[in-house]
Formats: C-alpha cells, sequence, structure tokens
C-alpha cells in the first residue's frame, strides 16, 4: 500500500504543537538571525511583485489584474521561509496551538514573537535599503519609485479599524497557507498548498506585517528622491499624504494595527480554532461520538 503523502487536518494540529515547541526551544540568537533572513526574503517578494506589476497598479483600469499578477509572484517569498528555513512573525502565531496544549507556556510564545517580529524588521528594512540604493526605482520612467511611494502612503494612512481587518483577514490565508504546507510531506506539496493561499491574500489587498517592514521603509525611502516624488504627485499622492509617510506612522498607523490584525487572524481563527476542534474536550468527545 502506497503511504500517504500527506497529513489529515486532525493529524496537522499535532504537527503544529511540536512546530511550536521547536521555535521556543531555538537559542535566541540563532531565532534572530533566521528572522532577519525571513524578512529578506519576504522584501524580495514584495519588490518582485511591485517590479512585476507597477505599470498595471498605477492605472485605476487595470489596477485589480496588477494585484493578481503580484499575488502570482508573492508567493515565492514564504516557500523560501517554510522550504530554505527562516522564522516569520506571522507564522510564528501558530504556536497558539502549542500553548491551548499547555506544550509552550504564554510568556515564551511572547518572547518568541517579539524577537522574531524586530529580526523580521531589520531583514526588511535592510533589503528597502539596497533596493533603494539600486536604481531599480528608475524603472518605468521613474513609474516604479513613484508607485513604492503611492503604495506606502496608501497603508499609513489606512484608519486604525481597516488595518486591523486587513492583516486579520492576511494571515488567516497566510497561516491556511503554512497549515497546509504542515499537510504536505513532499516539497512539490509545500509548493502548491503555499501558493494558492498567498495569491489569494495579496490579489485581495489584504495587510502582512513583515511584508509592510518592506513596503513602508521603501516608500520612505524613495520619498527622499525628487524624481521619484514628482512622478508619485502626478500619480496620486497629495502633498498632505505625503508628508503622513514617516517612520512615526509606519510604526504607529499600520505596524500596530497589522501585527495585532495578523496574531488574531493566525492565533485565533487558525490555532485556536483548529486547536479546539480537534484537541479541546470538545474536540475528543465529538471524534468519540463517530
Amino acid at each position: 500500500m502506497e503511504t500517504k503523502k500527506y497529513f489529515a487536518p486532525s493529524e496537522i494540529v499535532d504537527v503544529a504543537i511540536g512546530a511550536g515547541i521547536k521555535k521556543v526551544s531555538t537559542p535566541y540568537l540563532k531565532e534572530f538571525m533566521l528572522a532577519i533572513l525571513a524578512g529578506v526574503f519576504i522584501g524580495f517578494a514584495s519588490e518582485g511583485s511591485n517590479m512585476a506589476a507597477f505599470n498595471l497598479l498605477a492605472d485605476p483600469g487595470t489596477y485589480g489584474l496588477g494585484k493578481c499578477l503580484a499575488g502570482a509572484i508573492f508567493g515565492t517569498g514564504l516557500m523560501l521561509v517554510i522550504i530554505a528555513g527562516a522564522e516569520m512573525f506571522t507564522g510564528q502565531t501558530l504556536i497558539t496551538a502549542a500553548v491551548l496544549d499547555k506544550k509552550v507556556r504564554l510568556s515564551q510564545m511572547l518572547v518568541n514573537w517579539g524577537l522574531v517580529w524586530i529580526g523580521n524588521l531589520v531583514g526588511g528594512v535592510f533589503l528597502a535599503y539596497m533596493m533603494s540604493q539600486s536604481g531599480l526605482f528608475n524603472s518605468g520612467d521613474n513609474l516604479l519609485g513613484a508607485m513604492t511611494i503611492k503604495i506606502a502612503v496608501g497603508k499609513v494612512t489606512l484608519p486604525f479599524m481597516s488595518a486591523f481587518f486587513l492583516g486579520l483577514m492576511c494571515n488567516w490565508l497566510v497561516c491556511l497557507a503554512v497549515w497546509m504546507a504542515f499537510a504536505a510531506k513532499d516539497i512539490t506539496g509545500k509548493i502548491l498548498a503555499i501558493f494558492f493561499p498567498i495569491w489569494l491574500f495579496i490579489t485581495s489587498g489584504f495587510e502582512h506585517s513583515v511584508a509592510n517592514m518592506y513596503y513602508i521603509p521603501a516608500g520612505i525611502l524613495a520619498k527622499a528622491n525628487p524624481k521619484w516624488v514628482e512622478v508619485a504627485l502626478a500619480h496620486g499622492v497629495t502633498p498632505e499624504k505625503l508628508d503622513a509617510l514617516n517612520w512615526t506612522s509606519f510604526f504607529l498607523n499600520n505596524e500596530l494595527p497589522v501585527t495585532l490584525g495578523n496574531a488574531v487572524g493566525g492565533g485565533l481563527l487558525v490555532a485556536a480554532y483548529y486547536w479546539f476542534v480537534y484537541k479541546s474536550d470538545f474536540g475528543k468527545k465529538e471524534e468519540l461520538k463517530h
């Protein structure tokens, strides 16, 4: 009989719990270094998706098509994180399953979240700086630089609750991608499990705290170039909104609500939800009935 190449839904919870135990047991320096890598990997996905779609995103008539194309590129970032090996805050929210199963302490999870979040930030800002110095933002007669600014402006001017719910829906999908990647026992299965939910999240326009560690710093750095600013102003960025793009708004207007939304989307609506269905006393009683 052929060996099953995937874990069933009820088995994925145990895989996730085991992964959570391993993550909080990793030495801090190693975890931090892997978190920097994840920030870079997701930064690569972010800049690549912008490069592919900036002309489409600049035109309201092709905006949805641009998001669809960007989504098809972006999944590469999570593939690098899962398969090559890195630690990303949004995926770390799944440690919640191990906390609920009493295999990991809440304090251990929160320390891990903080460490990985900071490492992701270092990686994302580092890649944003390299991109700002590379000359690539001159692409499309400076339109890529302009769209880099416009995308960042749009993110820091979101209302708090909009950013929160966009973050929640984002990580609901991202963590489902990770959850299904846990189910797959081979590389091909993991790639397919990751690709489609990530394509859906980017196409939908949701907010990812780690991706924004590239998108918004890249926009802030691009804002220093008058040529890119000029084209951004010609494409609907007002001077008032341009002034709103800064490091304070990056953290308070976007990262704060989006990070909170990401934590709820992954921690409660994926990890806690599935733990309750399959591992809680309720879940075990329901299983016995059948």
